[in-house]
């Protein structure tokens, strides 16, 4: 918005010029966004007490939990207006790359609020059936699927996939679905995986004050470079990266990510004074899946997420182990609360993690150049 109705007044205003470079608006996208938290979080906060809007207790979590109970959830709002808002103000609206990132977030975060509502009226920590939880994040991840076959139709995405390690192996997904529906069948298999699986694993980690909020920031912020370079011509070659000059726009839309998740932090940090709940979890893993999809980083996402993903594989590890067994193999899933368990304090395992999620960003960047 900002960006079409500025930036058309460069001829007249030489400054004005300034709004044709991403990185720009990136980083007032970002500001942006941060500002926007802070400034209506004490709002937001006061009206989800007033609604009595307030966290479930797990009654077989860790007893230090109990004392959270009422606090404030569904805190993700602050997250989701901090995200479009500055989206919308700075980036390219004929991008389409932006409008399926900002429509994919929208949805997730209808079902995430679906679903705390579903446990705030029950008034316990379970709210939707998983088995519906996860058809409607199938169905909104098979609309992603269908907006890409659409956009590679005209030769704005491609179906090869970024391998890495190997610079010369970019398989092929184009095969077509048998009933003739407009999908590729394993491109949508993939599609599906990666974000509803992003998806959840966002969820399962935010249980600890400021866990998710910290580990979505590093991971927000790897795909903000990892989108920037792979639209820039000079670096996408460098790096043997997917040329894709339309996703230049998504690094604003990363940049709004960790932006707003800063100022969601600043009162979701220890003690936090609001929770995100599903509404927050579900939209930002969703969007982060969605996106790294976009930028044909498929297999790069495990990496820069990694603590989402040992958050998720612990829960599947502890449900198989139950089941085949009757024994567990962590003192609780999902694995924060393992480590609360075995005498790590609550700062000192969101701040481990922290530091966790910030080496495999790291890792995840330098193997752009290991192919």
């Amino acid at each position: 918005m900002l960006y079409e109705l500025l930036y058309s007044f460069h001829t007249y205003f030489t400054p004005l010029r300034v709004f044709r470079y991403v990185t720009f608006r990136t980083a007032m996208a970002g500001i942006t966004a941060m500002l926007i938290c802070l400034v209506l979080g004490p709002w937001l906060i006061r009206r989800l007490r007033e609604f009595q809007i307030g966290q479930q207790i797990r009654e077989d979590g860790p007893s230090t939990h109990l004392n959270k109970a009422g606090t404030p959830t569904m805190g993700g709002i602050l997250i989701l207006i901090g995200i479009l808002v500055p989206t919308l103000l700075w980036s390219n609206l004929a991008n389409l790359y932006v409008w399926i990132a900002v429509l994919a977030t929208l949805c997730f975060a209808v079902v995430g609020f679906l679903d705390d509502y579903a446990k705030i009226s029950r008034k316990r920590s379970l709210g939707m059936t998983a088995r519906m939880k996860l058809l409607y994040q199938t169905l909104i991840a098979l609309g992603v699927c269908v907006a890409l076959h659409y956009l590679s139709l005209q030769g704005l995405y491609s179906n090869n996939l970024s391998i890495p390690f190997f610079k010369d192996f970019t398989p092929s997904l184009a095969v077509w679905y048998p009933l003739g529906l407009p999908i590729a069948l394993p491109l949508a298999l993939l599609v599906i995986f990666m974000i509803v699986g992003s998806s959840n694993a966002v969820n399962l980690t935010d249980g600890l004050d400021g866990l998710a909020a910290g580990c979505v920031i590093v991971a927000a912020s790897a795909l903000t470079v990892l989108c920037y370079v792979s639209a820039h011509v000079r670096f996408a070659e460098y790096l043997d990266l997917f040329k894709n000059s339309y996703a230049s726009e998504l690094t604003i839309f990363c940049g709004s990510m960790a932006g707003a998740t800063m100022g969601f932090l600043w009162y979701n940090a220890h003690p936090a004074q609001v929770f995100m709940g599903d509404v927050g979890s579900l939209s930002l893993g969703g969007a982060i899946g969605t996106v790294a999809v976009m930028i044909k980083q498929e297999f790069l996402l495990p990496m820069i997420g990694g603590v989402f993903v040992l958050e998720a594989l612990s829960v599947i590890l502890q449900v198989a182990s139950f089941k085949l067994t009757g024994k567990r193999i962590f003192r609780m899933a999902p694995l924060h609360h393992h480590f609360e368990l075995v005498g790590w304090t609550e700062s000192q395992v969101v701040t481990r993690f922290w530091l966790l999620a910030t080496v495999f960003a790291l890792f995840s960047l330098s193997t752009l150049k290991l192919r």
